[in-house]
């Protein structure tokens, strides 16, 4: 069993940030519901995830629509489904 380090994830509670994150091809390792509240996002940090964020964030990153909304479908599925 691997022993998951806190620094090696991005955590976000950004459902659409996760999404956008998803299509560039960063995995979702795994979903932390400690809060029952809120969910919070575990993205596997890889080269280039700051600069994605950055970009999502400042709006100056595009996304194919389509593409955009078959992985909001897939993120929340696993979000649903792994309750």
């Amino acid at each position: 069993m691997k022993i998951l380090k806190e620094n090696d994830f991005y955590k976000t509670t950004d459902l659409a940030l996760c999404g956008v994150l998803y299509i560039y091809g960063y995995n979702l390792e795994a979903l932390d519901r400690q809060d029952p509240q809120r969910v919070v996002f575990l993205i596997k940090r890889e080269s280039g995830l700051d600069d994605v964020v950055k970009l999502a964030l400042t709006h100056e990153l595009r996304v194919d629509p389509l593409a955009y909304f078959n992985a909001l479908k897939e993120i929340k599925t696993r979000l649903y489904n792994s309750e």
